[in-house]
């Protein structure tokens, strides 16, 4: 059958993309699913530094790549006949397809799922087939197994989680990646160090803000927020940050952000979560933690960007610092989880939506998310 697809021929093409124009909207070869698979027409997908870091090169991908991983949909068709999945059910596509037999997947951590690892690098789906091809018949390769920005996409039944009841589709594609990245490196990356009583959030993107609201819903008493975009902190203010800090001010000033915040919680918070993808930002968030205090990092920087901390804080002061991928999440378990919480109130996750667009908005778009203008923009199908 033919979809339209979001396509990327070549990484690297200079802002603004609006201009430069790298996705191209192009009509597409799409196979039938294979065993294990799903048909899913795309409802919504979201914008995600995860995709723009594709665009820039800064994670390179093989190309040409069909972009988009944070999205909803709804089943077609189920490629066995003993699937668990049916035609019409909702689902929320996540960007690790977990093989559920390798080491990580069998010990719990099927974010780490090594053979969904190398299929995302590769730009297969999880059985190592591209379903996606072009007049000529060449492949176009699947980003992060999902390939969102289409009107149509073939996926691992391994991608998918089915949503309980119904949701929105804008709202609904935001647990893909930012809620569950965000949500999950606290309730789940970080669950040693709950309840924390004082949480300092680093980037007030989707996946920071989505952080903010677990951080609340957990119980702290202080959350520090900390960005440099006013209306970022304006919106943290308004979902539960009971403190602010402007970081392009604070270096303009001559201060440093980790130093302002250990003055406001008297020695640092119990827990700093970083989700910016930058180490320099990462080492101030590691700074600003205290004796005892843990940090989290859910961002990606460059491959070649090295960490500089103090080593003796990790034994001397008991310090800690861990990755987050995924959010440590198990998508089946978590994705039911957070989306009763915000149906209880406790995550409002539809204040991380910042825009609708369609899908020929998409470079424009990616233009906001780069400018660090918006949070999270939702292309609607």
């Amino acid at each position: 059958m033919k979809t339209t697809a979001t396509v990327l021929s070549h990484m690297g093409s200079p802002g603004p993309f609006a201009e430069s124009e790298p996705l191209v909207r192009t009509e597409l070869e799409l196979d039938r699913p294979g065993e294990g698979e799903l048909l899913v027409a795309v409802q919504a997908a979201g914008l995600c530094h995860s995709d723009l870091s594709v665009i820039t090169g800064q994670r390179p991908r093989a190309m040409p790549m069909a972009l988009g991983h944070e999205a909803s949909g709804e089943v077609v068709e189920a490629g066995s006949a003993d699937s668990a999945f049916s035609p019409g059910d909702q689902v929320i596509l996540t960007f690790m397809p977990a093989c559920g037999e390798c080491r990580f997947c069998r010990s719990g951590r099927p974010a780490l799922c090594e053979p969904g690892a190398a299929a995302n690098h590769e730009g297969t789906l999880l059985s190592g087939a591209i379903r996606l091809h072009d007049d000529d018949g060449k492949p176009v390769h699947h980003h992060l197994g999902v390939s969102a920005f289409s009107d149509h996409i073939v996926v691992s039944e391994r991608s998918a989680v089915k949503v309980p009841g119904r949701l929105d589709p804008e709202i609904a594609a935001l647990f893909g990646c930012a809620v569950l990245t965000g949500a999950g490196a606290v309730f789940n990356t970080a669950a040693s160090a709950l309840p924390a009583q004082s949480v300092a959030i680093f980037g007030l993107g989707g996946v920071g803000l989505a952080a903010l609201l677990a951080a609340r819903a957990q119980g702290a008493e202080q959350i520090i927020a900390v960005d440099r975009v006013g209306s970022k902190l304006e919106l943290a203010r308004e979902l539960g940050a009971t403190d602010t800090v402007n970081a392009t001010a604070e270096s303009s000033g001559g201060g440093a952000t980790d130093v302002r915040i250990k003055e406001m919680t008297g020695g640092g918070v119990e827990l700093a979560l970083e989700t910016v993808g930058n180490e320099h930002v990462l080492a101030q968030a590691y700074a600003a933690t205290g004796r005892g205090g843990m940090t989290v990092t859910a961002g990606l920087p460059y491959p070649d960007r090295m960490l500089q901390i103090p080593a003796i804080s990790l034994v001397a002061e008991e310090r800690t610092l861990k990755g987050s991928y995924l959010g440590s999440s198990v998508p089946s378990r978590d994705i039911p989880r957070f989306i009763e919480m915000f149906r209880d109130g406790e995550l409002p996750v539809d204040r991380l939506l910042s825009d609708t667009l369609a899908p020929d908005q998409i470079n424009r778009g990616f233009d906001r998310l780069a400018s660090g203008e918006a949070v999270r923009q939702v292309v609607s199908f």
